[in-house]
C-alpha cells in the first residue's frame, strides 16, 4: 500500500502520517521525487484501512500496488516522471546526451573528452573515479584524485557529473563531489550499497546488472526509493547471453517494457552493450528510436592510448556523426535533443 501526498502537503502532515503508521504496528518509508512524496507501508493493509488515512491532512490519494516495486511501479504513478541533474532533465519528451572518458586518467584528457563530448551536444558529463573491474590487475581509477578533476572540469565546461560509487563507505565522499551517482552492472544488486546512495539525497542512474532479469532491475530501483529518493534514472547496458559477437547483447524491448512497468526514466548505453566503436552509433540509434530518454557515450581523445575501454570510445568523425544523429533523430520520434530544448527554454 502506498500513500500519495498533496503537492501542498507539509513535513508536519508527512511526520504525522508516519506517527500513526508506526503506532499502528507498520513501517513507512517516505520517498521524495521532484514533483510529490510517496510513502510506502509495510504491515498488515487491513490494520491500515481502519486507519482512515484517505481522510488525514496532506493526502491526495491511498491506494494498493500489487507490483513487488511499490514505489518505482506505475500503478502508483501514472505519468512519467522527469529527475533533474544540475538543473539538466532526464524524461519523456526529451533525449539527454551524457558522454565523457569510461575514466579519468589525467585533467588534460578529461578536459579534452569533455568539450568533445560538449560538441557533441552532451549536457551531463561521464567520468569513472573509481573502476571496478574484471582484472584486479586492470586500472582501478585515480579515486579521490580523480573526482576533483572532474570537479574542475565541471567548472571549466559548465557540464554537471556522473560518476560511479562503488562501496558503500564512499558514498558521501562521491556525493560530496557529484551532480549524479552511478551504480555500475557489477552492483546492481549491491544491496548495502543502493540503500546508501537511496539516502544521500542525489539522483542515482542505476545500469541493469549484467544477468538481472528487468523484475530484479526494478526492484534493485525499488531499494532506492525505499530509502527516500526517487530521482532515479534506469540504464539498459546490454546483457550476459550466449552471444559472443559483442561484449553483451543490447535488450532494446527493455527499454519500453521498463516504462511501462515503471515511472523511472530509462536510458540506454551503446558503448558498454555493444564494446566496439563501429557498434556505438547504430546502438545508438536503435536505443533514440525505441524511445529512450537519453544515452551514455564513452569519450577519449586518444582511445588507442585510454587505460579503460578505449576500443568502443568515440572520436573525431564519431562525434560528428553522433552530434547529427542528436539534432534530427528525436524530432522524428516527437522529442527533442535536451541541449535543443533547454536553448529553446
Amino acid at each position: 500500500m502506498v500513500i500519495v501526498m498533496a503537492p501542498e502537503a507539509t513535513r508536519e502532515d508527512i511526520e504525522t502520517i508516519v506517527e500513526v503508521i508506526t503506532a499502528a504496528g507498520g513501517s513507512a518509508f517516505v520517498s521524495r521525487g521532484v514533483n510529490r512524496t510517496i510513502i510506502g507501508l509495510v504491515g498488515d493493509v487491513a490494520q491500515f484501512g481502519a486507519l482512515n488515512l484517505r481522510s488525514m491532512r496532506g493526502v491526495a490519494d491511498v491506494m494498493r500496488v500489487t507490483a513487488p516495486y511499490k514505489l518505482v511501479s506505475r500503478d502508483n504513478h501514472p505519468e512519467r516522471s522527469t529527475v533533474r541533474v544540475g538543473g539538466v532533465p532526464i524524461g519523456p519528451g526529451t533525449v539527454t546526451l551524457i558522454a565523457g572518458p569510461c575514466a579519468v586518467e589525467t585533467p588534460q584528457q578529461t578536459l579534452e573528452a569533455a568539450e568533445m563530448a560538449k560538441a557533441a551536444g552532451a549536457t551531463l558529463l561521464r567520468g569513472g573515479a573509481y573502476k571496478p573491474r574484471t582484472s584486479p590487475y586492470a586500472f582501478q581509477g585515480l579515486g579521490e584524485e580523480g573526482l576533483r578533476i572532474l570537479a574542475d572540469v565541471r567548472t571549466a565546461t559548465g557540464l554537471p557529473i556522473v560518476t560511479e560509487v562503488v562501496d558503500a563507505h564512499d558514498v558521501d565522499l562521491v556525493a560530496s563531489y557529484a551532480d549524479m551517482l552511478q551504480i555500475g552492472t557489477r552492483n546492481a544488486q549491491n544491496f548495502a550499497l543502493l540503500q546508501a546512495v537511496g539516502g544521500v539525497g542525489k539522483p542515482v542512474m542505476l545500469k541493469r546488472g549484467m544477468n538481472a532479469t528487468i523484475e530484479e532491475w526494478l526492484m534493485a530501483a525499488e531499494y532506492i526509493a525505499q530509502r527516500g529518493n526517487l530521482d532515479i534514472v534506469l540504464c539498459e547496458r546490454g546483457i550476459r547471453t550466449f552471444e559472443t559477437a559483442t561484449r553483451n547483447t543490447l535488450d532494446v524491448s527493455a527499454v519500453p517494457v521498463a516504462q511501462r512497468l515503471s515511472h523511472l526514466p530509462v536510458i540506454v548505453d551503446p558503448s558498454h552493450s555493444g564494446g566496439r566503436r563501429d557498434l556505438v552509433l547504430p546502438l545508438t540509434r536503435a536505443a533514440i528510436a525505441v524511445g529512450s530518454d537519453g544515452v551514455i557515450i564513452d569519450v577519449h581523445p586518444h582511445p588507442e592510448q585510454a587505460l579503460c575501454d578505449g576500443p568502443q570510445a568515440l572520436v573525431n568523425g564519431d562525434l560528428r556523426e553522433l552530434a547529427r544523429v542528436m539534432r534530427q533523430l528525436p524530432p522524428l520520434l516527437g522529442k527533442s535533443a535536451v541541449g535543443d530544448a533547454l536553448a529553446s527554454a
